[in-house]
């Protein structure tokens, strides 16, 4: 194990963000567009999640990308063709839009060669990422611009080192469809709980509590020893939640912190259709001409 594995007092300020899967449930949209870079109303997936990290403090952003995927990179580079004829129309405010995507923080990729699972993408970044705790934020969901999550946890690794989990409360019957921690009380704060172990999708029988794992992580750098001794799973796949029960196992400190805001998971088309619904009816611009509409279509009038 590295020495850094209980390390404190370091805020992390790298995130990782595994983007090199097929996406095979929005097929044929996501044959050429990138799943992470489908709109919600008029921002991708992947820039919300950027935007959240930047929002945190996160200044390093590194995206484990795949074959067919180089236009995720596009969306955070310059357009000056754009930036001007916006500039020469006089349309300020998408003009200050577009160069945004651009400032949010330093970009950076690695290709993850085969989809070999969520550990071997995190593997992938061990060069970038060095001795230091770093994020891991899954490319298909976000949360709450007004309900930050990010902060608390980058914030309680820095106090506890080791892992730092997020948990949302799901249904009984929910639980077969996430990683589910068992967990005891901790004396650190208002919903951290100290994690005593982590299963895969149990049964509502087997689960050992009702707090299934979110799609944000902050990691020491041991997780890329952990990885690279972690053997395929299922599918042939290299599991995180393989490596950091290692760690575990190791007596590296794990906590989570449970999140009580709202979370957009775009990773199945329902949960997309879904988030775009609900951000598309809390917009300043078009919210309340959307409910409106809405209101009417589900009420069966008009299509128009």
């Amino acid at each position: 194990m590295t020495t850094n594995a209980h390390a404190t007092g370091r805020r992390a300020v790298k995130a990782v963000i595994p983007a090199a899967g097929l996406a095979t449930r929005f097929l044929p949209a996501t044959k050429a567009v990138p799943k992470e870079l489908l709109p919600v109303v008029d921002r991708p997936v992947l820039q919300y999640i950027v935007e959240e990290a930047a929002a945190a403090g996160i200044t390093d952003v590194l995206l484990v990308t795949g074959r067919g995927k180089t236009s995720m990179v596009d969306h955070f580079d310059r357009r000056p063709d754009v930036e001007q004829r916006l500039e020469e129309k006089g349309d300020l405010e998408r003009l200050a839009a577009v160069r945004r995507t651009s400032e949010l923080a330093d970009i950076y990729t690695c290709r993850q060669g085969e989809p070999l699972g969520l550990g071997h993408a995190v593997g992938t970044a061990a060069s970038h990422v060095g001795d230091n705790a770093f994020a891991v934020l899954l490319g298909d969901e976000f949360v709450e611009e007004d309900k930050p999550l990010l902060p608390a946890m980058l914030d309680l690794q820095a106090r506890t080192g080791g892992i730092v989990l997020a948990f949302m409360e799901v249904a009984p019957h929910e639980t077969s469809r996430y990683g589910i921690a068992s967990v005891e009380p901790s004396d650190l704060g208002e919903d951290i709980v100290q994690v005593t172990g982590l299963v895969e999708k149990p049964s509502p029988e087997e689960a050992p509590s009702n707090l299934a794992v979110l799609g944000r992580y902050i990691l020491p750098a041991s997780i890329f020893e952990a990885i690279a001794n972690t053997k395929p799973g299922n599918g042939g796949e290299i599991q995180l939640t393989d490596a950091m029960f290692q760690l575990l196992q190791d007596g590296v400190p794990v906590h989570g912190i449970i999140y009580r805001g709202h979370r957009y998971d775009t990773g199945m088309p329902l949960g997309y259709l879904q988030a775009v619904v609900q951000l598309a009816s809390e917009r300043a611009d078009i919210g309340e001409e959307f409910r409106t509409w809405l209101a009417e279509f589900v009420a069966g009038g008009s299509k128009g």
